[in-house]
């Protein structure tokens, strides 16, 4: 879109990504010609990364734009669409855009019967809804679905802000999506509990400890994949999880226990499918972090 018209840009939704992704609309040239924003953190947002822009009902701000970021939650974008659909208010013409990972089209299908133009663009970053975030657009890769005629159009967009655009097929961007959170979200949850558990022992400041050796493992396995893998479960140290285990029973953190037990078990089963273990050696493991006596 470099070199096009400028465009007025309308959010519905005041959340993390759609104020981030006008702020950086807006400092292209666009026009941000209204936003919503219902909660107090939300309308913060607004005030700091969108100045001076008008805070308004999502009606007021999808009759003015002409390009419509619908950044509600995911589960929120169908209603928000078919609704502002029964009301007559998609025009012609009009691009509407979500960035929900997990939706494909379907989502906004009744402002494509009405005439808008869909989009589906997806960051594949987090966000906190902060300026910091504006840097991070710079090469970020963005998961784009579109009709086959409105894909340079999407694309564009991405490119105008920074981003590297992908395509995704409608009926992949579920995998996608669970993907992207199962790496990112539950890679969160995995740290957290390692920090708690570094904590318990009464070593301060876990995060430094874990640093070095977590960026050194995240480097591997995207060389490597899983042959990067390495800890007792590779070697066969059966005994070395049942010391674990102990350990982490007398801590006392249920939820930390069994998110070891799951993994040191899908581990096991991993490097038993790589030949890095012997399927019995699997199964003993799998024995042990289940309960079970052999």
């Amino acid at each position: 879109m470099t070199g096009q018209p400028r465009l007025g840009i309308g959010v519905v939704g005041g959340g993390r990504v759609g104020t981030v992704l006008a702020n950086a609309l807006r400092a292209l040239g666009h026009a941000v010609v209204g936003v919503t924003a219902v909660s107090e953190a939300s309308r913060e947002r607004a005030e700091l990364l969108l100045p001076g822009v008008d805070v308004l009902t999502p009606h007021e701000v999808i009759r003015r734009a002409e390009v419509v970021l619908v950044t509600v939650p995911d589960d929120a974008i169908a209603e928000v669409v078919a609704g502002a659909a029964t009301l007559g208010l998609w025009q012609v013409g009009q691009i509407v855009v979500h960035t929900s990972g997990v939706h494909g089209l379907e989502v906004l299908e009744p402002a494509r019967a009405a005439g808008a133009l869909p989009l589906a663009i997806h960051p594949a970053m987090t966000f906190t809804g902060t300026s910091i975030d504006l840097s991070r657009l710079s090469g970020c890769p963005f998961a784009v679905t579109a009709p086959a005629a409105l894909l340079p159009i999407a694309q564009a967009l991405v490119v105008e802000m920074g981003g590297e655009p992908f395509v995704v097929a409608p009926a992949d961007r579920a995998a996608y999506h669970a993907a992207l959170t199962h790496g990112a979200n539950h890679l969160v949850t995995l740290v957290a509990q390692a920090e708690r558990i570094l904590a318990a022992t009464g070593i301060e400041e876990p995060g430094r400890l874990l640093g070095p050796l977590l960026g050194a493992a995240l480097e591997g396995v995207l060389a490597d994949g899983e042959l990067h893998l390495t800890g007792p479960v590779v070697r066969g140290d059966v005994g070395t999880v049942r010391s674990h285990l102990g350990a982490l029973a007398e801590i006392g953190e249920e939820d930390v226990e069994r998110g070891y037990r799951a993994l040191c078990a899908l581990t096991a089963e991993r490097a038993a499918a790589n030949g890095r273990i012997s399927a019995a050696t699997a199964r003993e493991i799998t024995d042990l972090t289940e309960g079970r006596r052999r």
